[in-house]
């Protein structure tokens, strides 16, 4: 919710060149109130899920609502947030039934995020280069995104969250190929779900346990009577974003 008196942030709608696909792409960029090109702020690259878009974190789901609230009571660190649209593909939306064409889609979105995206941001926004201060976060299929790419790439990102993420196609094993280096290079790895959640509760729990057994640190989130739901995912970048880049 937009309170009163609350300094707002800015939201630009930008265009990179994508290698992926070979022509532009879109993502929303928010900066936090009183940015200034003085300063350099870490980055969130934050991620929608199937069937959405680059707009869905703002029009839905309020995102800069929530960072601008957040960093005005001092409970976040001001930061700039990417929302691309994490669909790496000219081919038109597939039937929903069948998903392994948007998986391939999406899949797809890892080389641009890193060949393109992150690379446009720090070069037009004033963004910290460094991986201590670059995070990759998503719900559902973007979730899995966040997990996949993230743990996937410890080079470039320290923060790494997934919410309610879809990893029919991954088991922990996959993801977490590396446990140790997982451990040693992350400074945060986040896993939520809504226990009501009945597609993705067993999935994420799934994943909790195995890091548990290997003793990798991580916050395993249960929002208690949510399921795969807005409600949900807002909840989870309020508590996210109070944690990152500390």
């Amino acid at each position: 919710m937009r309170r009163e008196g609350v300094s707002r942030g800015r939201v630009d709608r930008v265009e990179y060149d994508s290698t992926v696909t070979g022509n532009k792409r879109p993502a929303m960029v928010y900066m936090p109130p009183g940015y200034s090109a003085r300063q350099r702020y870490p980055v969130l690259y934050l991620l929608h899920g199937l069937g959405a878009n680059e707009a869905t974190w703002t029009d839905d789901l309020a995102a800069d609502q929530i960072l601008d609230n957040l960093i005005a009571d001092k409970k976040a660190l001001p930061m700039i947030v990417v929302m691309p649209n994490g669909r790496a593909s000219n081919e038109p939306v597939a039937d929903p039934r069948v998903p392994r064409v948007e998986m391939q889609a999406h899949a797809a979105f890892e080389k641009e995020l890193i060949a393109d995206l992150i690379p446009f941001i720090e070069s037009h926004y004033s963004a910290d280069r460094s991986r201590e201060r670059r995070a990759l976060a998503g719900l559902s299929l973007g979730g899995w995104q966040s997990l996949s790419f993230g743990l996937g790439n410890l080079n470039t990102f320290a923060w790494v969250a997934g919410f309610s993420s879809a990893l029919q196609a991954s088991p922990p094993a996959q993801l977490v190929r590396d446990p140790i280096a997982v451990r040693d290079r992350l400074k945060l790895l986040w896993v939520s779900c809504g226990d009501q959640d009945t597609g993705s509760f067993s999935m994420s729990e799934g994943l909790h346990s195995y890091l548990a057994e290997r003793n990798v640190p991580h916050v395993w989130h249960i929002d208690v009577g949510g399921g795969h739901t807005v409600p949900v995912w807002k909840n989870d970048l309020y508590h996210l974003a109070t944690l990152l880049f500390r």
